[in-house]
């Protein structure tokens, strides 16, 4: 049966209402400091984590991408995949084999940044563009309403808070609450013999500041992101962002949370939540002065870890599948879901962009494992709601390719699924390959099954359709 209800955000203070995290509740009236126990620094700690977590998140990845070193691109322009991801934990969490991605940060703090798409001719093409905060900003999936793939050729200025001045003919404006953006462009392949033509449209994607565009030389010099020395060893630290995050100590978190805000203001704007913040020492743009409560705060960072990747009550779920409903990529102050989606999927669009559907367990609550044999049944009438196509992966408990090169393989209705007579489909999960024609290759493992729905129907995510079962056989 689909789970959907509305996550209430645990709260920590007596006179906070239910609804959201306790950062939008307010209060009558705050005790005062004296009359508090180390029990409000852990609460405190452990609520900020969950609020701060995207924009931390999101400043860690920002300056791992930036830079001139290999797997690097400075700001402003994209780094293009050339091929499909290898196998190895290195990736980023669950890489698609799908489509090859095109990804860059924007800093829009002085002027525009243009983003020119080309036509794709047909070929599926998602652009998204995510604030500081995860929230989408913009993507192409309003495209997917009328057209079942692809996109036309269009440009884009992503426009920062205070900017004054006219656009080009012709360029659409977008409004960037934030200095800094994640760009991403993700264009379907068929595979290796593929490549040619989804890098012909990669070279044919420009991002540019507007000076640039408009052909002035003299471009704004963008200042590089800044840094802190608190989390140097975290950071230099191997890893994904992800990592890298839950490595640091309070200290460096909340520091870090500190040096984004200036640039970056809450989004919402949640002015309780700054005040939350400064009760115990966190201020945007200073110097963070953490309470001498070296428990207490540890309990509370803590507690923060486990509640980012603790799935929220109003995550979809069924069949022992779960997946993000309408709120995702849109948070407001559902706290608690933008946190786990940050954690958990990084870069998720909305419910108009994609959905991953992630199952770790089969029909009888036992855990997957790619020494088993196992079956998707879907009935004719619970294929993939898709306007444009979908997917199953098999990943490692933790989200990484398998060491097997057969694990690279992706069973989807763009390479060749067979249906049965009755319109039925079937998918055969195991690391020993099968006779049949919808064979999904396993790590040899214990492993995760992801549904990729590519530019989804309504019904993918309100809760009409479910995947169904993983049934071993």
């Amino acid at each position: 049966m689909i789970k959907n209800r509305q996550e209430l955000f645990s709260l920590h203070w007596t006179c906070a209402s239910l609804a959201g995290l306790a950062f939008l509740a307010g209060c009558a009236s705050t005790p005062s400091t004296t009359q508090k126990t180390t029990g409000w620094i852990k609460d405190e700690v452990a609520d900020s984590y969950v609020f701060g977590y995207p924009l931390v998140l999101m400043g860690v990845a920002r300056d791992a991408a930036v830079g001139t070193d290999p797997g690097q691109a400075p700001v402003n322009t994209l780094r293009h995949a050339q091929a499909l991801p290898p196998i190895g934990a290195a990736n980023p969490l669950q890489p698609s084999l799908d489509t090859l991605d095109s990804t860059g940060w924007l800093d829009v703090g002085s002027e525009p940044v243009i983003v020119s798409l080309p036509d794709s001719h047909g070929r599926y093409v998602d652009a998204r563009v995510l604030d500081m905060w995860t929230n989408v900003v913009w993507s192409t999936s309003s495209q997917f309403a009328t057209r079942a793939a692809g996109i036309k050729a269009q440009t884009i200025a992503f426009v920062g808070p205070g900017w004054q001045g006219d656009l080009p003919k012709g360029v659409t404006r977008v409004a960037v609450p934030t200095r800094n953006a994640w760009v991403s462009v993700r264009i379907q392949s068929n595979g290796t013999r593929d490549l040619t033509a989804v890098r012909k449209l990669q070279h044919a994607i420009r991002v540019a500041p507007l000076s640039v565009y408009a052909g002035d030389t003299r471009s704004a010099q963008i200042s590089p992101p800044r840094s802190n020395a608190a989390d140097a060893a975290a950071m230099a630290a191997s890893g994904t962002p992800a990592a890298r995050v839950a490595a640091l100590d309070a200290n460096g978190f909340f520091s870090r949370l500190a040096q984004a805000l200036p640039d970056n203001p809450p989004m919402p704007a949640d002015p309780h939540a700054l005040k939350i913040l400064s009760d115990f020492g966190v201020t945007p743009g200073d110097p963070v002065k953490l309470p001498n409560a070296p428990e207490a705060v540890a309990a509370g960072l803590a507690d923060g870890h486990e509640r980012v990747v603790t799935p929220p009550s109003n995550l979809l779920s069924g069949n022992g599948w779960s997946w993000f409903g309408d709120g995702v990529g849109n948070y407001g102050p559902d706290y608690a879901m933008r946190a786990y989606a940050a954690a958990t999927q990084p870069g998720i669009g909305t419910k108009d962009d994609e959905v991953r559907a992630v199952v770790t367990q089969d029909s009888d609550g036992h855990a997957l494992n790619g020494a088993n044999r196992y079956v998707i049944h879907f009935a004719p009438n619970q294929l993939p709601p898709v306007r444009g196509f979908w997917s199953i992966t098999a990943y490692t408990k933790d989200g990484a390719l398998g060491e097997s090169a057969p694990a690279r393989l992706a069973v989807g209705d763009r390479n060749g699924v067979r249906r049965n007579r009755d319109g039925s489909l079937d998918v055969t999960v195991s690391s020993v390959r099968s006779r049949s024609g919808n064979w999904l290759p396993a790590p040899r493992t214990d492993l995760q099954l992801v549904l990729r729905l590519y530019a989804p129907k309504p019904q993918a995510t309100d809760g009409s359709w479910q995947p169904p079962a993983v049934v071993r056989q």
